[in-house]
C-alpha cells in the first residue's frame, strides 16, 4: 500500500498547510516522462520517512489552481512545506537521498 498522498485543492491546506510534520508535495502530470521516472523516487521517500513527514502528489491537470497558486512553471516540481510555508523547491528529478535530506531538516 502507498503511503504517498493525493492532494487535492479541497484537502491540500488541512493536510499540507496545516500538518504539524513536514511535508513534501510533488507538483506533476500524467504527460510528463521525468515526472514518470520521478515516482518511484517518491514512493522511497515516503517509505524512508515513515510517520517523520508527509508525502503527496498535486496532479496538474486536476488541479489547476493549486499550479497557479505556486507558480508552477516546470514539472517535476517538488516542494517542502514547514508550519504552513514554503521553505525549500527542487525543480527536476532529484535523488531520493537529497529529497530526504531536505526533508529531514524540518523534522
Amino acid at each position: 500500500m502507498s503511503t504517498v498522498k493525493n492532494f487535492t485543492e479541497a484537502t491540500f491546506k488541512q493536510e499540507v498547510l496545516e500538518s504539524d510534520r513536514p511535508v513534501l508535495v510533488d507538483f506533476w502530470a500524467s504527460w510528463c516522462g521525468p515526472c514518470r521516472k520521478l515516482a518511484p523516487v517518491i514512493e522511497a521517500v515516503a517509505e524512508e520517512m515513515g510517520e517523520k513527514a508527509v508525502v503527496g502528489k498535486v496532479n496538474l491537470d486536476e488541479e489547476r489552481t493549486l499550479g497557479a497558486v505556486y507558480q508552477i512553471m516546470s514539472i517535476p516540481c517538488l516542494m517542502v512545506f514547514h508550519e504552513g510555508k514554503k521553505v525549500e523547491e527542487m525543480v527536476g528529478v532529484r535523488q531520493a537521498a537529497e529529497i530526504v535530506a531536505a526533508l529531514n531538516t524540518y523534522v
